[in-house]
């Protein structure tokens, strides 16, 4: 595969040297491929639509289970954990040189290169990666359908004064938003995605800070600041539960932050001058920071204003009523984000099945062929029957994966934990290792393995709290019937 790969790209990088000569270099970038356009301020916003999902609504209980000491304290270690690692990775996207070495597209690339194509170390981390990418596909299915619930459900109590229980089926939502993203897969790559991007980068802002505000609202009715430096106690839940709740929070936390196995395939759409390592660094930096900063805000203020008894979804925690119209936009902002987030992931995935086949059958037309279809404004779009076909059975299928596992948030969160470690931790680390040549058993060396070891046993215990929740969902689990 990566012959032909080569192949390929030696064929291309060819063409472009005949349009360098012609004088036509600057549609072209040093590999032959179409010049990149990516700045740091894309960058930034794929970065935030892939790490401020939903799951910023869940740290407030998460800062519940560890308290006002540990809480904020985690958070901040992670965000460092995170930005670091991802500095370490993003030097990997050129072998060599900076500016002028090989390009590595993917981060099965970035394994080849400096694993001397370890294909086993390939292998694994293409596995991890691409589960991982699907599992997000099919949890982030399942949980805009209870945001769109969250809102049908809400207008129906409010019409109702409280009168009726207003059971919900998501399947009808989780078909919705199979059908918009089957038009949303259509966009051909990450270049042509900065846009929708942006558009979920605002609209996670909005739901955190509607979040934010309605805790801090809290705090002022409930005039107290709620929780304890401990967080929940031992007698409230028992000593068992209070270790398995405080490693799932860490889980919670460790994977609020983790987009390791994106960053490269990012990269790849950033122009240069300057080198991409050193736009990236800039673009992990303010996207890490405005991060944390929200985090932190709406974590913080969710568990002082519901203390112990913080919700996992601190929305749900307003109930319908406080006031319903606000929690409204805040989740239909949730599903507009996961839209963008849902692409975002998936892009990677799209890439390497199509790069895969097209190397596999370099002569068909249906897998090769670009049809114009002209659009009265704009650019005309290139329609490939190939990608139309492929990529609406993908989200046909997450969709009916999510309808039959209404519960995958939790074997989402299992993938999630089992790819951590790797991805976000032990790669990057490995790859720095060896890209610096530092040498066993010196300090820095030593401090790197305590790292990826520490992050390894936070990645067993997450992994150990999913496989928990899956078993208790298992016991009233019926297929098809998601009511809420």
């Amino acid at each position: 595969m990566e012959g032909v790969a080569s192949k390929h790209h030696h064929q291309t990088f060819n063409v472009s040297l005949d349009m360098n000569q012609q004088g036509a270099s600057k549609c072209f970038d040093d590999d032959g491929r179409p010049k990149r356009t990516g700045t740091m301020w894309t960058a930034s916003a794929h970065i935030i639509t892939a790490v401020i999902g939903s799951g910023v609504l869940s740290l407030a209980w998460a800062i519940a289970q560890l308290g006002w000491v540990a809480g904020p304290a985690v958070m901040l270690i992670f965000s460092v954990i995170t930005y670091y690692t991802s500095i370490l990775l993003s030097d990997c996207y050129r072998t060599g040189d900076p500016l002028t070495g090989k390009r590595n597209y993917t981060y099965m690339d970035a394994i080849h290169s400096n694993f001397a194509g370890s294909v086993l170390k390939v292998k694994f981390c293409g596995l991890v990666q691409y589960v991982n990418l699907f599992g997000v596909a099919i949890g982030y299915t399942i949980a805009a359908s209870i945001s769109m619930v969250a809102i049908e459900r809400s207008n129906c109590f409010h019409k109702s004064g409280g009168k009726d229980p207003c059971h919900m089926n998501s399947n009808l939502y989780m078909i919705s938003f199979g059908m918009v993203q089957i038009i949303f897969s259509q966009i051909p790559d990450f270049d042509q995605l900065w846009w929708l991007s942006i558009v979920a980068a605002v609209m996670s802002f909005t739901y955190s800070t509607i979040g934010l505000g309605l805790g801090i609202g809290k705090v002022i009715e409930n005039k107290r600041v709620g929780g304890s430096l401990t967080g929940i106690t031992v007698g409230t839940v028992t000593q068992t539960d209070k270790v398995w709740r405080t490693m799932q929070a860490l889980g919670d936390i460790a994977f609020a932050y983790s987009y390791s196995f994106i960053l490269v395939e990012i990269q790849d759409t950033v122009k240069s001058p300057p080198s991409e390592s050193k736009t990236m660094r800039k673009a992990t930096f303010i996207s890490v920071a405005i991060t944390t900063a929200f985090y932190m805000l709406c974590g913080c203020f969710g568990y002082a204003a519901f203390g112990d008894s913080s919700p996992g979804n601190l929305l749900t925690g307003f109930g319908f009523y406080n006031p319903y119209w606000l929690l409204d936009i805040a989740n239909a902002a949730i599903v507009i984000h996961l839209i963008g987030s849902y692409q975002v992931y998936c892009q990677p995935l799209y890439a390497f099945v199509e790069r895969n086949v097209r190397c596999r059958f370099p002569d068909s037309d249906f897998v090769n062929k670009e049809i114009e279809i002209p659009i009265p404004g704009f650019h005309p779009y290139k329609l490939n029957l190939f990608r139309l076909v492929w990529r609406t059975i993908f989200v046909i299928v997450s969709t009916v994966i999510a309808m039959l596992l209404p519960f995958f948030n939790d074997m989402g969160g299992l993938l999630g934990a089992l790819g951590f470690w790797p991805l976000t931790v032990y790669f990057p680390v490995e790859m720095y290792i060896i890209q610096k040549r530092i040498p066993k058993w010196s300090t820095k060396w030593i401090c790197l393995q305590i790292l990826s070891m520490a992050c390894l046993f936070i990645t067993i215990g997450a992994a150990a709290g999913s496989i928990a929740g899956i078993v208790l969902d298992l016991q009233t689990y019926k297929p098809f019937k998601t009511n809420y």
